[in-house]
């Protein structure tokens, strides 16, 4: 049975784990539907009774790229968007890119006997940080004390009610297109809360949270009932303030969480319907572990380099059911 892989031609970290497949022996088909429907083709069938089949062709090569019915496992990663056929104008694209997500995607998605790390539908919910606190909240996690609104005067009020600085993080990730750049928006201090006051702030909504004090970080990689964690220390104002503004001055080491504390993150995850997913902490000076969010397809390959955490091997285990998802 194949493992299908469905990422980008740039994710390093997807390659981690079709290695380990490989030198398992396990079949493996690595994809990007973006290049459906110019160098993929599909076709599959359906009748009573039965389920899809068919299979997806490389058109340059000429040849069956993978057979449906032999999928046993899907990795979906970072997959990129579908690239049309020059010449199409914008209804045109938009009806064509509809059609593309609901037959090509329709149909993967329809491998219902094919094991998803992660499933897309989950993954997609699960991208909603709302959902993500409200649910860590429930099984038992800290999180901070968070307000997400887009009236400046209910902001202001909320913030002066907390005891300690706040933060501003954006809801939907720190990359941003603008025209031809990109732009990156890192976890930011508000250090004047008059600004909160600002009327621009109506123009959409804002999540804003009490800032934890912090001893250390950590990225702690959920793998089903696994948890590999590694502790992340800042060297500079810059890294402690948002990590990931600042690589090059960051220090890391294995580390082992407590008990309640990685039941917690599995049960997360299980109730998100996730069975990966990397998660961001905060470590107080006082012990306590806060939880941030959880990113379903959040990068692990780096930390796997500097501290050797078997995520891939965790991966390829499930992947091949050799493991409990």
């Amino acid at each position: 049975m194949t493992v299908l892989i469905l990422t980008d031609a740039t994710d390093v970290t997807a390659g981690r784990v079709a290695a380990e497949l490989a030198v398992r022996g396990v079949p493996v088909v690595r994809l990007d539907p973006a290049d459906f429907p110019t160098r993929l083709a599909m076709s599959a069938q359906i009748t009573t009774g039965a389920t899809w089949c068919g299979a997806l062709t490389d058109l340059a090569e000429g040849r069956t790229a993978v057979d449906l019915t032999a999928v046993s496992a899907v990795y979906y990663r970072r997959p990129t968007q579908f690239r049309l056929p020059e010449g199409m104008n914008r209804a045109e694209q938009a009806f064509a890119y509809g059609e593309a997500r609901r037959g090509f995607g329709g149909v993967l998605g329809a491998l219902d006997s094919a094991l998803w790390v992660n499933d897309r539908v989950a993954a997609a919910h699960a991208e909603y940080k709302p959902l993500q606190l409200a649910t860590a909240s429930r099984v038992g996690l800290t999180v901070p004390h968070t307000l997400i609104t887009s009236e400046p005067d209910r902001a202001h009020q909320w913030a002066k009610q907390q005891d300690g600085p706040i933060i501003y993080k954006p809801l939907s990730g720190i990359w941003h297109a603008d025209d031809d750049r990109v732009r990156v928006i890192y976890t930011n201090s508000v250090d004047d809360l008059d600004t909160l006051l600002d009327p621009s702030l109506g123009h959409t909504a804002h999540l804003f949270q009490q800032q934890v004090p912090k001893d250390h970080e950590a990225r702690a990689i959920v793998v089903g009932q696994q948890v590999f964690t590694v502790a992340i220390d800042a060297a500079t104002d810059r890294g402690r303030g948002d990590w990931r503004s600042d690589y090059d001055h960051l220090s890391y080491r294995l580390i082992t969480l407590p008990e309640d504390v990685t039941a917690k993150l599995v049960a997360l995850h299980r109730e998100l319907g996730l069975v990966f997913g990397a998660v961001d902490l905060i470590h107080r000076p006082d012990g306590q572990w806060v939880f941030l969010e959880t990113n379903q397809s959040g990068q692990w390959d780096w930390l796997a380099t500097e501290t050797g955490i078997p995520v891939a091997e965790a991966l390829a285990d499930v992947l091949t059911e050799k493991a409990p998802a």
